[in-house]
């Protein structure tokens, strides 16, 4: 079993393939690992074993019967509870929605069928997708596949914790601030935010339209190349979303970085990282040195206005999203929730139109300075060790509110500037926790954020060390 669950999804993928196991064997496996860790971990909202049993069993008969295999044949995943699949309730960590059944599915889950993968369920979130840490009031806090005691990062707190524990092979997860990046990172995994736009959002729970984005999350980069590959494109059920031609992401992973320009910018982003996360980052970076890197220390426009924008975007849209049912049903809130959601009631219109009008703007000039000067800029995606659930909840004071807006500096400005942004875990802090790295780069530009993130997992070995947990 254990051979099974430490293959990365591109190794199982192979191994199912050329018949050196089932995906009845390695389905089953999975959910003897999710079913062990559930009361620890809280990880799941629902684990479907009888509908996963039988995808499995299926897959093993299109092998069999040699008709061809998909990218992901056989392989099991579980996602995030925003993404809709017809006749079933999605959750979005709420009570607002029980009973509530979708009526069609994300096409991201039917391109993830048509690839052959196996879905074992849904996973936990922070309730609406409102919040960094993983806390849930009403299903139950989501636990760090590391130490229980700590915060697995959120929304996307269950596929973090999930894909740590060597339960799933991967997870669609998706990032309005972070939610993405930050659970990687915490669960030291990998996990990518796509430039604005790269994935359709149809058939999905929002919170806020101008920067939601959806993404992968894995244990490696070439894991989230191959599941991106698979997601991305146009759908017309999303006007939003690009036509743009979808590279190959998985190859640039076995490229080499020689010659390739990362920055290390001067201001902000490093300005509270801790002595370990510091030791941690610079190891990293003297790693990609050595595979060929060229260092560029620059300065970069001031990203506080970014994360600030960042907000009134994201409480504005959700405050329009949710106004009906705070109206309504404002009860079946958890009372923090509920705050947050009401927070883009009071933000002026004008204010919200000013950060929607100046965001091209803001972008060019920021790409310009930046990457103009470098391939991909290297930031921390967590400023600051991994903290506990107890650090992080509402009983803990003003301290919770410096620690919630740590979580965030790093990654919040990227989602208002629509920039693909990935977390590669980076070695460990003295709290026994993972450090992570980001790698950010210019619009569509997620085969150089691959190309450095491969070159640099295939130089280390963090993304092979799991938690003692299992």
């Amino acid at each position: 079993m254990k051979d099974l669950l430490d293959a990365t999804l591109v190794e199982i993928a192979a191994r199912i393939a050329a018949g050196d196991c089932t995906s009845v064997e390695v389905t089953e496996c999975a959910l003897t690992q999710a079913r062990s860790l559930q009361s620890r971990l809280n990880c799941f909202v629902r684990l479907e074993e009888d509908s996963a049993r039988a995808q499995a069993k299926a897959a093993d008969a299109e092998r069999a019967a040699g008709h061809a295999l998909g990218a992901l044949h056989g392989v099991p995943l579980a996602h995030k509870d925003i993404y809709y699949e017809a006749g079933k309730v999605t959750h979005c960590g709420s009570r607002v929605r029980r009973g509530h059944a979708a009526t069609a599915t994300s096409p991201l889950l039917m391109r993830l069928t048509t690839a052959g993968a196996i879905n074992l369920g849904t996973l936990m979130m922070n309730e609406f997708a409102l919040g960094p840490t993983g806390h849930n009031a009403i299903w139950g806090d989501c636990h760090n596949a590391w130490n229980p005691s700590n915060i697995p990062g959120g929304s996307s707190s269950g596929s973090g914790a999930a894909v740590a524990a060597r339960i799933i092979y991967g997870s669609l997860g998706s990032d309005t601030g972070g939610s993405i990046r930050i659970p990687a990172a915490a669960n030291g995994v990998v996990g990518i935010k796509p430039t604005y736009s790269r994935l359709s959002r149809a058939h999905s729970m929002g919170l806020s339209h101008s920067l939601d984005t959806p993404g992968p999350l894995a244990r490696t980069a070439r894991d989230c190349a191959r599941l991106l590959k698979v997601i991305a494109g146009y759908d017309p059920d999303d006007p939003s979303s690009s036509r743009r031609p979808v590279p190959d992401y998985e190859g640039a992973t076995q490229r080499d970085i020689v010659g390739v320009r990362i920055g290390i910018p001067e201001s902000y982003f490093f300005d509270h990282v801790t002595s370990d996360v510091g030791q941690a980052l610079q190891t990293a970076i003297s790693t990609l040195q050595c595979l060929g890197a060229v260092l560029v220390r620059l300065k970069v426009p001031s990203p506080e206005p970014l994360a600030e924008f960042s907000r009134v975007l994201a409480y504005s849209e959700a405050s329009a999203i949710h106004g009906t049912w705070l109206r309504e049903r404002a009860e079946e809130y958890s009372p923090q929730v509920r705050v947050r959601a009401m927070i883009g009631s009071v933000i002026p219109a004008s204010i919200y139109i000013e950060a929607l009008h100046l965001r091209p703007g803001l972008l060019r000039e920021f790409v310009a300075a930046v990457f103009d000067r470098c391939d991909v800029l290297l930031t921390p995606t967590l400023s600051i060790p991994v903290p506990t659930l107890a650090e992080t909840d509402v009983g803990s004071g003003e301290s919770m509110w410096r620690v919630l807006s740590l979580l965030v500096h790093c990654t919040a400005p990227f989602n208002y500037l629509g920039l693909p942004a990935i977390s590669v875990p980076a070695g460990f802090t003295t709290n026994g926790l993972p450090a992570s790295l980001q790698l950010v780069a210019r619009p569509f530009a997620e085969v150089m954020l691959f190309r450095v993130a491969g070159a640099y997992q295939n130089a280390s070995d963090w993304h092979q060390r799991s938690p003692s947990l299992i």
